[in-house]
């Protein structure tokens, strides 16, 4: 068996791997990433850069269908070349892929191919095309990451059910789909279909759409939801499914009884669980934190040397958190006095419209405790917006009344996955209201709207009525 000493090993290279791995070696520490599948891991192949083209897809013919609100003609139905739009998607993974795998190579890092189990700390067995190798190290990073959720009855092996990988694989639009689970995913590519021309029912068991949100928000979302023709059965179960021709029977439990659904496929979208399995974590003698692993401010597991990030490290399980994490890990093993201290990991929703967070919400707040100023501007006061034709939505600033210190923001409309961060900034830097509001914002944008909220806040608001 062939054998490699490293003084770092990374399992997985997808957000929080690659980025580990990377950093470690400009840190000048000898590295090995290893991933069995492909460079990016699940965000760049199967979910965040795949999924956000088929969502730009769908708007744009969401677009097209509008034009004529402004004087634009365009003559019939678009239609939906599925072979050509999968094509182009694809090729997008391509670049970024391969981009990733010259980024490791540029920055010396080492690549091996294929699957890890870990014997001990230390000791990393691999199992690749060319037979296996014996990796010996001083420090294993697990970023192994994570997969969707299979419920009782609806099996990811049957052609009909689908994940969010199959999803964004689809060589047609189906003329009925069913989405299980009203979270973030499910709205994401329930929307893209919808967009695209297929008749949506959204079976979601909780009150609201987005669960935990902002109910203003979910609220916004699900007048859009119906505009778009979706179907949204609240506090409904998935029961099971029966083939019936050409098409899918999926019974539903309601308020109001037992229902069937036609369709003809099916999208299961309840949540994502840890890739914990068939590592080796059983002979490390890893606390745990439920179905996670447990580790501490520079993301190290209760055993010397080894350390995990990303989704098998707990919530959020969001990509962009990964890569934080994959930073401080490398710094920490380089000796570096790095700890995680981000004061708030921002959230986005890919649906039409946005929807994006960071801090806590309202109602977050008050249950923390807090009193609270609220601010609140609707897209359809800002003139940018207005000469989109994108007025769906509001901007809201949640202040601490006591000092005004800026707690979160939540927006919900058009760009919001673009306006967060100036929101994050604000709350890692301990900002109050008015270092937003005397900040001058260029005219016409979005972002004014996040300088109108703040502004709002406290009675200071220019283009909305102050309470």
């Amino acid at each position: 068996m062939k054998t490699l000493k490293v003084q770092a090993a990374v399992i997985g290279a997808g957000p929080g791997g690659y980025v580990c791995a990377i950093r470690l070696a400009q840190l000048g520490i000898d590295t090995v990433c290893i991933e069995k599948d492909n460079w990016g891991g699940v965000c760049l192949n199967v979910g965040c850069i795949p999924s956000k083209a088929l969502i730009h897809a769908g708007k744009q013919v969401q677009s097209i269908r509008h034009a004529g609100q402004m004087g634009i003609r365009v003559a019939g139905e678009p239609t939906v070349e599925m072979n050509t739009l999968q094509e182009w998607k694809s090729g997008i993974v391509d670049k970024l892929t391969g981009g990733i795998s010259k980024l490791l190579d540029h920055n010396g890092a080492a690549k091996l191919v294929g699957t890890a189990t870990i014997k001990k700390p230390g000791v990393i067995e691999v199992e690749t095309a060319e037979g296996k190798v014996k990796v010996e190290t001083e420090h294993i990073v697990i970023a192994t990451g994570s997969r969707p959720i299979e419920i009782p009855g609806f099996s990811f092996s049957d052609p009909r059910i689908h994940d969010s990988t199959g999803a964004l694989a689809l060589s047609e639009v189906p003329e009925k789909m069913v989405v299980i689970g009203g979270g973030y995913i499910g709205l994401e590519l329930g929307s893209v279909y919808a967009n695209l021309g297929s008749e949506v029912t959204v079976v979601e068991l909780q009150k609201q759409v987005l669960p935990g949100f902002d109910p203003d928000v979910a609220r916004v979302l699900q007048r859009r939801l119906k505009k778009l023709g979706v179907t949204v059965k609240l506090g409904a179960k998935a029961l099971g499914w029966e083939e019936n021709g050409d098409s899918a029977v999926v019974r539903i439990e309601t308020a109001k009884g037992e229902e069937s659904l036609e369709a003809q496929a099916i999208l299961v979208t309840v949540g994502r669980k840890p890739n914990t399995e068939n590592i080796g974590l059983e002979k490390l003698g890893l606390n745990m934190d439920g179905p996670f692993i447990a580790t501490d401010s520079q993301c190290q597991t209760s055993t010397n040397g080894i350390w995990a990030i990303g989704d098998i490290a707990g919530q959020p399980m969001l990509a962009h958190k990964a890569s934080y994490e994959g930073e401080i890990t490398a710094e920490a093993i380089a000796g570096h006095p790095a700890h995680k201290d981000a004061k708030t990991v921002p959230a986005v929703v890919f649906t039409n419209p946005e929807v994006a967070t960071a801090g806590m919400m309202e109602h977050e707040a008050k249950a923390a405790g807090h009193t609270v100023k609220v601010g609140k501007v609707p897209f359809a006061a800002i003139g940018r917006a207005l000469t989109t034709g994108e007025t769906d939505g509001f901007i809201k600033a949640v202040l601490d009344a006591e000092d005004d210190r800026v707690l979160g923001v939540t927006i919900v409309g058009a760009h919001a996955s673009d306006l967060i961060s100036e929101a994050a900034l604000a709350i890692e830097m301990d900002a109050e209201a008015l270092d937003i509001g005397l900040t001058i914002h260029p005219h016409p944008t979005l972002a004014e709207g996040v300088m109108e909220a703040a502004k709002h806040a406290i009675g200071q608001a220019i283009h909305v009525g102050n309470k």
